[in-house]
């Protein structure tokens, strides 16, 4: 199953596919990972770097050094040094050093930029990895659209727009982010390319909309700004390096801790509170190593089962949220109704402590690596006040939760996968944002089949169980506009008709029998 790739031609889709075509058979899926994320990232900040460098050339009678550093950091794009430039790489491709010059370009690139220290992906030079096909792949992205994915942005904005000037520049970084998001999952076909997580967290991104790019993110606060974002890096290497050259390319500085870790075993910012936290945790986990946290702090409402992660997720990230905080994540639906292991007990805490705020039932099939449906969770520990976008005061919504029903949104892309439009998760988002009295579309107002604000005493009666199709009810049916006495004369000639073809089928049926010498009762 080839993995998707949002923001690509349909040329340099087929370039990340045959990447990893390429080396599959000679290394083990998890290696080749890593050359091909390695790669990806350093073409694209050598043509970001190119690009800026042409625009510097051309202003050399003004003075202008397109080698000045300073040049490059005021635009936000890293300062990529000759051993690291893409040019030099493609022209050495073919040499047996090809593996030492990467080497050398990923520890250039880290000597000059802070950020990326310890990040980049080295052991290019390595006796096991095949120089001849490494130099194949290099071959093989020279034409790859990655730094220049602004460009094509900056044609459709108009004629005379700066690939990287204002917006535009935001939106080719975003666009960088997603090639290398492809990548990551090109790069692991045959073991977990099918992993798309971000089917299931854009709604919470449109949803919890009070989440915004921040520059700058030390210890969870934005310098100087209220904005707060909380950052936990899992137990896969891979994933926080992935995860730093993904922000690295957008700019934004992350403290996601010196290293990786186990985010409940080694909680790399315990001290941490956080206005807002996005999460889209791994599902039902069950060799967490609960048995090792008995008694451990972020359990405010209750012990999780050691053989189900769920509500150590829930906890912890309720555990780091300020007074104020709110947060949105991802689970499957197994923990809205879920009694086992004193479960049901600590949603029931959840609940009387006016903790959860929304709830989201998901279609089905978002994932390409799950089947499991799965659910948002909004958490808020102050109901009764705030700020929501633009500043605006939010409403008093302590004693109640919104459920949202949008099981039956969204479209097939195929027969087993499913995507939202923005049209749907607009809906989601703008019946959540009117709950919250910060949205546009007016006060809440509830819609049977789709969206319900139960009292917490309706929850209680339902033992605290938090599927939403247990409280939205049932959608009120389309007014039917044909008179009735004209629906039932339809009708009636309908099936005075229907009777008639049944009677000649049954005299047919007859004839044939007796033309075969046969009775109905030969028949049965």
């Amino acid at each position: 199953m080839r993995p998707r790739t949002w923001g690509l031609r349909g040329g340099d889709r087929a370039k990340l596919w045959a990447a990893a075509d390429k080396l599959r058979g000679h290394m083990d899926a998890a290696e080749y990972k890593h050359v091909v994320l390695g790669l990806i990232f350093l073409k694209y900040i050598s043509d970001a770097f190119e690009e800026r460098y042409a625009e510097l050339d051309a202003q050399r009678a003004q003075g202008v050094d397109p080698e000045d550093r300073d040049e490059y950091r005021a635009e936000g794009i890293f300062w990529v040094p000759p051993a690291a430039r893409w040019s030099g790489l493609a022209a050495g491709a073919k040499q047996p050093a090809i593996g030492t010059l990467v080497d050398g370009a990923m520890e250039a690139l880290e000597r000059e930029n802070p950020t990326l220290r310890d990040v980049l992906p080295k052991g290019y030079a390595r006796p096991t990895l095949d120089k001849t096909r490494l130099g194949e792949l290099i071959d093989l992205f020279a034409n790859l659209d990655v730094g220049g994915a602004g460009e094509a942005v900056a044609r459709r904005a108009g004629a005379g727009v700066r690939v990287f000037s204002g917006r535009v520049r935001e939106r080719g970084r975003e666009a960088g982010g997603r090639v290398l998001h492809a990548a990551a999952g090109g790069a692991a076909a045959g073991r977990d390319a099918g992993a798309v997580p971000g089917a299931g967290v854009r709604p919470v991104l449109r949803v919890g909309g009070d989440v915004r790019p921040v520059r700058e993110v030390r210890g969870g606060a934005e310098r100087g700004a209220r904005r707060h974002l909380g950052v936990w890096a899992g137990v896969d290497p891979t994933t926080w390096r992935l995860a730093k050259m993904n922000l690295a390319i957008r700019r934004i500085e992350a403290n996601l801790g010196a290293h990786h870790g186990d985010t409940f075993h080694q909680d790399l910012h315990p001290d941490l509170r956080a206005d807002y936290i996005l999460a889209n945790p791994p599902f039902n986990i069950s060799d967490w190593g609960g048995e090792r946290l008995k008694g451990d702090r972020r359990w405010q409402y209750g012990t999780p089962p050691a053989g189900n992660a769920n509500y150590a997720w829930i906890q912890h990230i309720a555990f780091h949220l300020t007074p104020n905080g709110v947060a949105g994540f991802v689970l499957a639906n197994g923990s809205l109704s879920s009694n086992s292991g004193g479960e049901g007990e600590i949603r029931r805490r959840l609940v009387e402590a006016d903790l959860v705020d929304c709830i989201v039932a998901l279609p089905g099939q978002l994932f390409y690596s799950t089947q499991i449906p799965v659910s948002l969770w909004f958490l808020a520990r102050n109901k009764r006040s705030g700020r929501g976008r633009d500043g605006a005061t939010l409403q008093d919504r302590s004693g109640h939760i919104l459920f949202i029903d949008a099981r039956k949104l969204g479209r097939l892309e195929d027969r087993v996968h499913r995507t939202l439009d923005p049209a749907d998760i607009g809906r989601i988002a703008g019946a959540y944002h009117a709950w919250r009295g910060d949205g546009d579309g007016g006060a809440h107002e509830d819609v049977p089949g789709f969206a319900k604000a139960a009292t917490l005493a309706e929850v209680a009666g339902h033992g605290h169980v938090l599927t939403p199709g247990r409280y939205v009810g049932v959608a009120e049916a389309e007014a039917d506009a044909e008179p009735f006495g004209e629906k039932m004369a339809r009708l009636t000639a309908t099936l005075e008709e229907q009777f008639a073809e049944s009677a000649r089928l049954e005299g047919a049926i007859r004839d044939n029998l007796a033309a075969l010498g046969l009775t109905p009762a030969d028949a049965l």
